[in-house]
């Protein structure tokens, strides 16, 4: 048992309510809950003097705070994960909203990464925060590898899969590399990679180079070698981080320190190269995972809430994740239907298009 659900469990029906009721108004709201607002909505009745009192209990034990010294009380961080994980009432996806998501992905002559595109404009949409969409790596077998020179200091190495799908990546070739070292290391690379994937390969890559040693050119082993590095460091073009509806955070700021805030976080977005990082918060579980304020690594400096569900293919492998973030008071209730039947509905169509 949690803290939290330890602490909900040895609370009394009306500390438990009042915390309940200031935690939904604020949620609803983004204002601080008075006192005397309760007392006309509580259970039974009791004057606000006593409302007061067990507010005063609450802040103490770290779940409610006051921003201002005469102000109603809003929750904390601590509050608001002890909210989501022992009172959060998640309702069903709206009939409206589903339909919206189904729309995107009703277009089968777009590929993935267009669909994933329209999936997060939809996101975005329907929950009034930015959506996150991660899409899934290529894996289908490859076809053919060959390196092009651009000039010196250039060269672009050309990936072909057997599904058609063409990937064109810039690297940095080691000094001296010829024609021939050039035809050779693309040689090399296709006798190897003939039906295996990307991820295959690059599994296999340093012990095959160890065992060819003596069959391959100096040069074309370090053009090998170096084209691994393009794959391992940052090079996977393929898995990307789809973000729709930053405007919508901007909008819901009210006030000048929330928009410094969210420009943070937009930071953190526009800089992040390693998204692998996004796809580690869901490998705990394979079900809609709620992270508040600093629990968030990702986006800790924002004071931003992030609700993410991976998503997988035919074989239950996590390939993506869908996501929505914004503010801590996020409709919790409403938004973690909404990004499990998204994580869902995607993975279903990723698998149908054999592209996990």
């Amino acid at each position: 048992m949690t803290d939290g659900a330890k602490l909900l469990t040895e609370m009394n029906d009306r500390s438990r309510e009042v915390f309940r009721r200031v935690v939904e108004g604020y949620l609803s709201s983004g204002d601080p809950v008075g006192s005397r607002s309760l007392s006309r909505s509580m259970t039974e009745k009791v004057s606000a003097a006593t409302i007061r009192n067990v507010m005063q209990d609450l802040e103490f034990l770290g779940l409610l705070d006051s921003p201002h010294v005469s102000a109603g009380r809003i929750p904390t961080q601590r509050g608001l994960r002890m909210f989501v994980d022992g009172l959060l009432e998640v309702g069903t996806v709206a009939q409206e909203d589903r339909e919206k998501i189904d729309a995107t992905l009703g277009d089968s002559d777009r590929d993935v990464a267009s669909l994933l595109d329209q999936v997060g404009s939809a996101l975005s949409g329907i929950t009034r925060g930015a959506s996150l969409v991660l899409s899934p790596k290529h894996e289908a077998p490859i076809k053919h590898i060959e390196f092009v020179s651009l000039s010196p200091e250039r060269a672009l190495v050309v990936l072909v899969f057997a599904d058609g799908h063409v990937e064109n990546r810039l690297f940095t070739p080691p000094a001296g590399q010829t024609p021939s070292s050039m035809r050779e290391a693309a040689n090399f690379l296709n006798a190897l990679a003939e039906g295996r994937t990307l991820s295959d390969l690059r599994r296999t890559m340093t012990q095959d180079i160890a065992r060819h040693r003596q069959e391959i050119d100096v040069l074309a082993r370090e053009l090998v070698e170096s084209g691994i590095a393009i794959w391992e460091n940052g090079g996977e073009r393929g898995e990307r981080l789809i973000v729709r509806g930053r405007s919508n955070l901007l909008e819901a700021a009210t006030e000048g320190f929330e928009v410094d805030r969210i420009r943070s976080l937009f930071d953190d977005l526009e800089r992040k190269r390693d998204i692998v990082d996004f796809l580690e918060l869901t490998e705990a579980g394979d079900g809609v995972r709620i992270f508040i304020g600093s629990e968030n690594k990702l986006f800790s400096l924002s004071g931003s809430s992030l609700v993410v569900s991976p998503y997988m293919n035919a074989d239950r492998k996590i390939i993506g994740a869908v996501g929505v973030i914004g503010p801590t008071r996020l409709n919790y209730g409403r938004i973690v239907p909404i990004v499990d039947y998204t994580a869902q509905l995607v993975g279903r169509m990723v698998s149908e298009r054999g592209k996990g």
